[in-house]
Parts: C-alpha cells; structure tokens; sequence
C-alpha cells in the first residue's frame, strides 16, 4: 500500500516498456467517423483535436457501461479507439449496427498496431519530458497518449503500426503495469464487469470520460441524472487486500453479511505482496470502512483496506 515513502520509492523503481497484450484496437475510418462516434460514445470526439486523446465509454439505454476507450484520432478521418480484447468482438458487432448510412467504417485493427506501456524514464527515450494527462503527442508513425500518473509514476500509452520497432527502454512486467493502471484509479471495461455500472460508477466523469455538453448518446439521460440530481450511491475506491481478488467478485461490509456493497473492478498484484483493487461500492459503505468491516468475497472473507484516489472527485473540484 503506498502509504510511506518505501512504498514511493518502490514505484519509483519501475521504469520500462511492457507490451499491452490484454488491449485491442477499433478503427473507424472516414469521412463521417467523427459525426458516427459523437452519437456513440460519452465523450465529445467532434471536438477531439489531433494532439488530443479522451477517456469514453460506451452504454446500454440504461447507462450502463458496455466497453470503455481510449480515443484518438490518426488523422481527421482516422479514429483508434483501445479497448480490452476480451470485449472488442462483441463491442465491434453492436457498434457497426448503428453505423447504418454513415459514411464510416468500422474494423478490428488490433493485427494492424502495436500496443506498448511506458513507465517513469522510459518515456523520456520518446518524448522530451511528460505532458498533461490526456494529450497526444506523434513521432513519425508512432503515437504517445500521456495517461494518469500510477503510484505518482508518469505513464504513457504508445501506439504505432505493426512492424514499427519497440519504443526503446528496460522490460516492464505486464503485471507491474497493471499495479500502476490500479494505482491510477482508472477501471478499463472488461467481460466480468460488462453492464455493471453507469460510467459515475468508475469515477469516470472526474477522470475526463464524460462530456456532459455534447448530445445525446446511448444512456445520456441517465448519465446526466445521476450526475445533477444526486442519485449515485455508488463510486470507485482504491483499495488493498492480502487475499486474492478477481474482477467481477463481490466487496461484503459487515453491517449487511448477506448483501454485497460493491464489485471488484480491476485488481493487481502488489509488487511486495497482496493486491491493490478498484472497488466500486456504496458510499455509505466506504465512509464506514475502518477497522475491517469490508471484506473480499463473503463476510468472512480477506479484509479490504481503502487507500485514497489520487485524483479529486468531481464533487469535491
């Protein structure tokens, strides 16, 4: 848990290049691609500039989210969005539904890109120094998406076309990677949490993944309804347990052993032992979470510690 300047200076040691092997890549080509995305996603892509990258996600009629990206734009025509492989099939399907007239094309351009994380001083080998989360920066045929800081560890997301050699730098474990993505905060859509939660849910619409001045969208009603009318119960935590969690396994609190109050979002193993996890959960539960009263997988299960975010929820800007 990175509660001392140990476990910062631990972060602080992992520096290097890991291959993004667990993320896949949507295309969406031409002309209308833009304008077909607008309609889609949370996130105002009309507006998306080419030095640029955007947090969105996708979501039923209902809100709930059924894929999440990382958005960005090849060119004015050309839009990459990076997903969880294990969602991209079926989320290329729904998605080409509605393309109907639109003069855009959707494909599974995974085969096509390479997709690499960098850590701490690694990105310096590419770029001068880091830049504000969310920007984009292109160095000949690769692109660089500054992600948020992990462990107070800079992060970046590289991108280029298959055959384009590796971003230069030490070997990073993928786990490793995937312990700073948790730090970050940010839970990526995967199968187990497919329609789990409204994007608020995620702490999305304090991470930059919801515009609420665009048009509408799949849920947009009631995505805006629980951010302006004080509906949502339920946020993302960050937390710390010895036992060993999955995604999609249920949080207990002890005041109610029968009824779950959250849902693991994403987890990680911690580089000195245990897991850190993003638990979306009731609010009335995190805010009675000392001591012990929250558990992994049944009321008797290994016991969760809340760490702080490392961002402000919007509530709180």
């Amino acid at each position: 848990m990175l509660t001392s300047p140990t476990d910062l200076s631990l972060a602080s040691t992992l520096s290097g290049v890991a291959e993004l092997s667990h993320l896949g890549v949507i295309r969406v080509a031409g002309e209308e691609a833009a304008k077909f995305l607008q309609g889609q996603l949370t996130q105002d892509v009309v507006l998306l500039g080419l030095s640029e990258a955007r947090l969105a996600a996708y979501c039923n009629a209902k809100g709930r989210m059924q894929a999440s990206f990382i958005v960005f734009k090849r060119s004015h025509e050309e839009i990459l969005m990076l997903c969880s492989r294990d969602i991209l099939p079926p989320t290329l399907k729904r998605l080409s539904m509605f393309v109907l007239r639109a003069k855009a094309k959707l494909s599974d351009a995974t085969a096509d890109y390479a997709l690499f994380g960098l850590a701490g001083s690694a990105i310096e080998s590419i770029a001068a120094g880091t830049q504000p989360t969310w920007a984009k920066a292109d160095f000949d045929a690769a692109s660089l998406v500054f992600l948020y800081p992990g462990a107070g560890q800079p992060r970046a997301l590289w991108c280029a076309p298959s055959g384009t050699p590796a971003p230069a730098g030490p070997a990073l474990a993928l786990d490793h990677w995937q312990w700073l993505a948790v730090q970050a905060g940010i839970a990526m859509i995967t199968q187990p949490i497919f329609e789990a939660f409204v994007p608020q849910m995620l702490n999305y619409e304090s991470v930059g993944g919801v515009s609420f001045k665009k048009g509408c969208y799949p849920g947009q009603e009631i995505v805006a309804r629980s951010q302006f009318r004080g509906t949502l119960k339920r946020r993302a935590y960050l937390a710390h347990t010895e036992g060993q969690p999955s995604v999609g396994q249920e949080v207990f609190h002890a005041g109610d052993a029968e009824q779950p109050c959250g849902l693991v979002a994403a987890c990680a193993p911690h580089p000195v032992g245990g897991f850190d996890v993003i638990v979306s959960m009731q609010t009335s539960a995190a805010a009675d979470a000392e001591g012990g009263r929250l558990t992994l997988g049944s009321a008797s299960g290994p016991a969760l510690a809340l760490l702080p975010l490392p961002y402000p929820l919007l509530e709180d800007i």
